[in-house]
């Protein structure tokens, strides 16, 4: 049996006393897949991934990628999306591709190029002449054009116009190494249900819901993703 690319077990943390943000989350994730980790606002979607990359530290529980304890070397496998951009507004497009290039080793500039190119980005402008969609398609363009095992995506296409949805959802599709595992957090199901193999329903606290193949759940329960996430957290405000 193959090494999970993620796992986490017995994950705790919470950023006041007694009001837990994940509870003893464990659940593993194999090669290959493209994950949605669906939930409602504020059940620990975005904390999940900052605990993953390093930026938060657990309160207690193990988080290993590709079959090692979380560390700095763990880093240099993961690709990261955050919720918000990042990036320095002065920046040109052609100067993050250098810092992306320079500064990761397995990041393909000629695939970031030709992304840009096809959602008709000009590299020559700055960050602050883009709009908000526009500069979280090209993070997300170079989030993706790096050769990672895995990638982290949170609410990938929450700003992004419904024309560009489609491309970038292929492109996510197309573009990630096969040996790699791709974690989509969202809680637009509609959207993304088609792109997903595997999903899990995260909820408050940390509980996973309901979880498994996308298309096994879908024929067992005879109704989409999108109508059974409606159902699960039909009482979540």
């Amino acid at each position: 049996m193959s090494t999970p690319v993620l796992s986490c077990k017995g994950l705790c943390k919470s950023y006041k006393a007694g009001t837990p943000v994940l509870d003893k989350l464990d659940f593993e994730l194999p090669a290959g897949k493209v994950v949605g980790l669906l939930g409602p606002n504020g059940c620990g979607k975005s904390t999940l991934m900052k605990l993953i990359c390093g930026i938060l530290v657990p309160d207690a529980g193990e988080i290993t990628v590709c079959g090692e304890p979380r560390s700095e070397k763990t880093n240099a496998y993961i690709s990261y999306l955050p919720e918000r951009t990042y990036f320095n507004s002065w920046m040109r497009v052609d100067e993050l591709i250098n810092y992306f290039k320079e500064f990761y080793t397995d990041f393909d500039e000629v695939l970031a190029r030709k992304m840009l190119s096809d959602l008709r980005i000009d590299t020559h402008s700055k960050l602050k002449a883009l709009s908000k969609g526009t500069k979280e398609k090209v993070q997300l363009v170079l989030v993706m054009a790096r050769r990672a095992k895995l990638y982290l995506l949170d609410e990938p296409i929450a700003g992004v116009d419904p024309a560009a949805r489609d491309y970038i959802l292929q492109t996510i599709i197309q573009n990630y190494n096969p040996d790699a595992c791709v974690v989509i957090a969202t809680h637009l199901i509609r959207d993304i249900e088609p792109t997903l193999d595997e999903f899990a329903f995260l909820g408050f606290g940390g509980i996973v819901m309901l979880s498994g193949s996308a298309d096994e759940v879908r024929a067992e329960h005879g109704k989409s993703l999108d109508e059974l996430f409606k159902e699960v957290f039909k009482y979540v405000p």
